[in-house]
């Protein structure tokens, strides 16, 4: 097999003109560049140079291997400055997995400081919900996902980045007994007709899990698992319902919507990586962009409310 770093030296005394004039560029001696020839020449099988007076000049084989010398040579030279621009964050793709109501919020500014500070970094956003994204991140087939996980420890192989917690509030139709309220105790729920908004899982865990220190268990009479359409089922009149506030949006025309008193519903929301990940650039400015999305939300405000407050 041909050296590459022989055929640079080969290069070298072709372009010179001379083994003593290349041993000067190479900061060789003219011995160690006669053998380094020598050597090459042995794996090509064919003699690469002749002497001309004090000089020397190459056979066509020479030639042959002089050019493909050279264009390995820019190659390399390619290669080394694509790494460099790699390593700094000028370059590379981000994959990002992410679920509905954190996209505006979080995600959406995220990305546009990224692009902002890193324009050559290409960015593959994907919506997971409602599959889990922690194996993609894992195996490395993702490099962040946004997820809804209790506070505490880490999944194997991952690092959970805590963003925020997001509050949960009640949504009654604006009709109910309870809707002259400026706020009400989750307690207040419990004999109500309730109407799902969320897949099983971590979502749902949080909301049944606050229930459950409430002293009940909610009585699901609908499930909608979209927030927008829970809220039209609440406002026919089907039941009462809890959706976070970054799920909120506008609400129907014919809701109410109250905070709670005393210890809120929540979810944690929480940015996860690979734990062994190498440094990435513009994976730590993404990161930091969406904690400061995160901070930007919160401490959340009032619920908007298209009801009236007494």
């Amino acid at each position: 097999m041909l050296d590459v770093r022989r055929m640079q030296v080969l290069r070298t005394v072709v372009t010179s003109g001379s083994v003593t004039a290349a041993a000067t560029t190479l900061g060789y001696t003219p011995s160690a560049i006669s053998q380094q020839i020598a050597v090459l020449e042995k794996e090509a099988g064919i003699a690469l140079l002749e002497r001309v007076g004090r000089g020397v000049r190459p056979t066509a084989a020479g030639l042959l291997l002089t050019e493909y010398a050279d264009t390995i040579g820019r190659q390399v030279a390619e290669a080394e400055t694509a790494l460099a621009d790699l390593r700094s964050g000028r370059t590379g793709r981000l994959a990002v997995r992410y679920f509905a109501t954190a996209g505006a919020s979080l995600v959406a500014p995220a990305v546009a400081r990224l692009r902002a500070e890193h324009p050559g970094v290409r960015i593959e956003l994907k919506l997971i919900d409602p599959d889990d994204p922690l194996p993609a991140v894992k195996e490395g087939r993702a490099d962040l996902a946004l997820v809804v996980r209790p506070r505490g420890a880490d999944p194997e192989g991952v690092r959970l980045l805590h963003l925020l917690d997001d509050t949960y509030v009640a949504v009654l139709p604006a009709a109910h007994p309870l809707a002259d309220r400026p706020a009400l105790a989750l307690s207040d729920l419990a004999d109500e007709p309730w109407v799902g908004s969320e897949w099983p899982g971590p979502c749902l865990d949080a909301q049944l899990e606050a229930c459950a220190e409430a002293g009940f268990r909610p009585g699901f009479v609908v499930e909608s698992e979209d927030y927008t359409t829970a809220q039209g089922f609440v406002a026919a009149g089907l039941g009462v319902g809890l959706i976070p506030r970054l799920g909120l949006g506008s609400p129907h025309p014919d809701v109410v919507v109250r905070r709670f008193t005393g210890p809120e519903p929540q979810r944690s929301i929480h940015a996860a990586v690979r734990e062994t990940a190498p440094p990435q650039p513009a994976l730590k400015t993404f990161v930091r962009a969406l904690r400061d999305a995160a901070d930007a939300s919160g401490p959340q405000q009032e619920p908007p409310d298209s009801g009236s407050m007494p």
